[in-house]
C-alpha cells in the first residue's frame, strides 16, 4: 500500500497518470533538477519546525528511494515520538537530483501524516484516565485513508473502519431506506452474521430500538451530555456506546466521565494544520 501511494502521488508530481518504468528512470521530468550536475552528491537535512507527533517514515523513505534506491537515509525519531520544533528528524545523502525531485512529495505525505498523529495525541491525551477510546472516521484525505489512519494509530487513537468492507454501519439513510432500525439491523446479522453491526441514533426512542435489536455498537450522534449519561445508564452492558458529533476539547473534557465506550471525531483527520518542515542541503 505505501509503494503504490507513494508511486502515484510521485507521477503525479513529475506529470504522468501511469508509466512502466520505475520512478528513478523518470526523474529526468523534473526540468529545475536537471540544472544540478548529474553526478553531484549531497546531503540534506529535514528539520521540524512545529512540536509535533511523527508520522509517516515509511512514506518518506518510499519516495526518497524510488526516485533512487542508494540514497542513505538516517532517522533520529520514530513514527509516534514527540518532537519539540526545530528538531532534525533525518538526513538523505546521495544524488542531488534524486534528493531534490523526491522533496516534495516525501515532505507532503510526512507533514500531513504528523498534523493527523498530532491532533490525535492532543485527543488522546484529554481523555488520560478514562477507559474511553478515541476512534477515527472515514473523513479522510482522498487517497490518504490508509497513511491517516496509520498516523491515527502513531497519535495514540484507534482506528474505526477501513473501509466500507469492513462492518456494518447503519446511518439515517440507511435505517430510512430498510424500514426501520429494526430491519436493517435484522438484515444485517441474516446477510453477514459475523460482521460488527453499529446504528447511529438520534435520540432516546431509537436507542431503544437499538438495543432491543441487538446492535453491537450504538453511536450517539450529536446527544448532550446529560442525554448521554441517561443513554448509557439504559443501555447497561447491552451495547457499547460510541459518541460522535461536534467534538471539541471542552465537549472530551465532559464526555470523558460519562462512561462511554468510544468517542468518534473526524476532526483528527480533516481538520488539521500541516506540519512545517524544512529540508536543506547541508554539505
Amino acid at each position: 500500500m505505501v509503494q503504490e501511494n507513494v508511486r502515484a502521488a510521485l507521477l503525479e508530481d513529475l506529470g504522468l497518470v501511469s508509466a512502466e518504468k520505475p520512478i528513478a528512470e523518470l526523474i529526468q521530468r523534473d526540468l529545475t533538477a536537471q540544472l544540478i550536475p548529474a553526478d553531484k552528491v549531497d546531503s540534506a537535512q529535514v528539520v521540524c519546525r512545529d512540536a509535533a507527533t511523527i508520522s509517516g517514515a515509511a512514506w518518506v523513505n518510499e519516495a526518497f528511494l524510488a526516485c533512487d534506491p542508494n540514497l542513505v537515509l538516517e532517522w533520529f525519531v520514530q513514527d509516534g515520538e514527540q518532537v519539540a520544533a526545530n528538531t532534525v528528524l533525518f538526513t538523505v545523502t546521495g544524488n542531488a537530483q534524486a534528493i531534490l525531485t523526491a522533496e516534495r512529495v516525501a515532505l507532503n505525505f510526512l507533514q500531513t501524516m504528523s498534523a493527523t498523529a498530532t491532533e490525535t495525541c492532543k485527543y488522546v491525551q484529554l481523555l488520560a484516565g478514562s477507559s474511553t477510546r478515541l476512534l477515527d472516521t472515514r473523513k479522510t484525505l482522498p487517497n490518504m485513508r490508509y497513511a491517516q489512519k496509520y498516523a491515527v494509530q502513531c497519535g495514540g487513537g484507534t482506528n474505526h473502519r477501513i473501509g466500507l468492507a469492513d462492518a456494518f454501519l447503519i446511518k439515517e439513510n440507511h435505517i430510512m431506506a430498510c424500514g426501520g432500525i429494526a430491519a436493517a439491523i435484522s438484515t444485517a446479522k441474516r446477510i453477514v452474521p459475523d460482521k460488527l453491526v453499529e446504528v447511529e441514533v438520534e435520540n432516546m426512542a431509537e436507542l431503544a430500538s437499538a438495543v432491543s435489536a441487538g446492535a453491537d455498537i450504538i453511536m450517539l450522534d450529536n446527544f448532550t451530555t446529560k442525554q448521554v449519561l441517561q443513554a448509557v445508564e439504559f443501555t447497561g452492558q447491552r451495547a457499547k456506546l460510541e459518541v460522535s458529533g461536534n467534538i471539541t476539547d471542552t465537549r472530551i473534557t465532559e464526555l470523558k466521565t460519562t462512561g462511554v465506550d468510544f468517542i468518534s471525531t473526524g476532526a483528527i483527520t480533516k481538520n488539521i494544520h500541516a506540519i512545517d518542515l524544512s529540508l536543506r542541503i547541508i554539505k
